[in-house]
């Protein structure tokens, strides 16, 4: 009998040794889900929000088709910052630092530098902007959010600022309900995503506007570091690079069907009845719609949103700009250590912080202090991207790079950004002259 039962037993066994198997692959997916998803929802910060709702506004649902296209794009670029990151154990400053030299280190830290301080400008103008909504004064709303934000960094832990991160980041989701109350006609969507062309100036203007500003320098600093500080024991490379392959694509998806819920809810009202309306802060777009979601509905919905993107992408700014910036002078820089042993890093980080505030607290208009980081982020993209591809090419083994058609589209994809922001840069600049 003993003998006859063996091969029955056999398959059991190793049926449910292959489903503890899959179930442990799936759990190290896992592991490293996080950084893409976070850096990604940083994406849609509050200069990306606006100028959703101004092309909704302007072109209806004309800009929704690029914005899908724009997913691999996005994915593209950020898979080939993680895939850095995992391969060389090293961030975006101290990679550069390792293959280019000291000189090109501290032009990539300065490059990151100016664009953090602008970018965390614009992510309080935007706090200013809900504050101001519901008669907050400017001081106490940017106060609090930087109070907030230095609290959650000097406390550590990579783990606790990337779960605080995501949840506070998940506030820009209140735009989905905001894009099904507008109440959008499929018909005109379906229309509109196969004729996503205008032939007229203002619409090449937008196009640069939402290209140019799908990578943003800091990016790429971010999840270089996230994904080495983020704990992966036990984990081996191969399944850390297809967790992070995974993280990237869902935070790419993510980020951009939030951009799409804006111009559907700003299409459907906006660009319905009130085409060419001005919408240059939160506090327009929220005034805006009003009329078609109601007071409360247009506060909350929109205001939280903002809310959600402006805060998300101070914090990932602030840490990028402190990581790049230690990689490159040698200091520790490290989440997961005490304020006490990453002196330099944590006082970077503050002192980011505290100066963004103090920029839009004196700031005597705000948009127009947001259209100027928004033409120093396209100009500063050809160095960030220049870097990253020459990285790539040359710090890492030969297997693990780009090959053939995927190699062809990443160069091509990160041509195309570079050439919109430098058009969208030109553009605004020659309006301001």
């Amino acid at each position: 009998m003993a003998v006859v039962a063996a091969p029955s037993a056999a398959p059991v066994t190793l049926t449910a040794t292959r489903a503890r198997e899959r179930s442990i692959t799936a759990a190290a997916l896992l592991v490293m889900v996080g950084p893409g998803v976070m850096v990604m929802l940083a994406d849609t910060d509050a200069g990306s929000v606006i100028t959703a709702a101004q092309s909704g506004a302007r072109f209806r649902f004309a800009f929704v088709l690029p914005q899908l296209v724009l997913i691999p794009a996005l994915y593209l670029v950020q898979e080939m910052t993680a895939r850095l990151g995992l391969v060389t154990g090293q961030g975006h400053g101290a990679l550069i630092r390792r293959t280019f030299g000291s000189r090109w280190a501290l032009v990539s830290a300065g490059t990151l530098f100016v664009a953090c301080v602008g970018a965390l400008v614009t992510e309080f103008a935007g706090v200013a902007g809900v504050g101001t909504l519901v008669g907050i004064p400017r001081w106490a709303s940017t106060g609090t959010a930087a109070a907030a934000l230095i609290v959650l960094v000097l406390l550590g832990r990579y783990r606790r600022v990337e779960h605080v991160g995501i949840a506070v980041g998940a506030l820009e989701l209140l735009f989905v309900p905001a894009a099904l109350l507008a109440h959008p006609h499929l018909g005109a969507i379906l229309h509109d995503l196969g004729n996503p062309i205008h032939a007229s100036s203002g619409y090449t203007t937008l196009l640069a506007a939402n290209v140019g500003a799908v990578i943003m320098p800091w990016m790429v600093f971010y999840q270089q570091e996230a994904v080495i500080d983020k704990d992966r024991r036990g984990l081996g490379l191969r399944a850390a690079l297809r967790s992070a392959r995974l993280d990237t694509a869902a935070g790419s998806v993510i980020t951009q069907l939030v951009m799409v819920a804006v111009i559907v809810a700003t299409g459907a009202t906006l660009g319905a009845t009130q085409r060419g309306v001005a919408l240059n802060s939160i506090g327009a777009i929220a005034s805006a719609l009003t009329p078609f979601l109601g007071h409360d509905r247009a506060i909350v919905l929109f205001g939280l949103g903002m809310v959600g993107a402006a805060i998300v992408a101070a914090l990932v700014v602030t840490l990028a700009g402190a990581w790049g910036i230690s990689e490159v002078l040698g200091w520790r820089h490290s989440l997961n250590d005490s304020p006490a042993r990453a002196v330099g890093f944590y006082s970077l980080a503050v002192v980011g912080v505290l100066a963004g505030v103090v920029l839009v607290l004196l700031a005597p208009n705000l948009v127009n202090l947001t259209i100027h980081v928004e033409v120093l982020n396209a100009c500063l993209l050809p160095i960030i991207l220049g870097f990253l591809l020459a990285l790539e090419r040359r710090a890492i083994p030969a297997e693990l790079r780009m090959r053939g058609a995927r190699r062809v589209a990443t160069y091509s994809v990160t041509a195309v950004v570079i050439a919109f922001g430098l058009v969208t840069a030109a553009v605004v600049l020659f309006r301001l002259g």
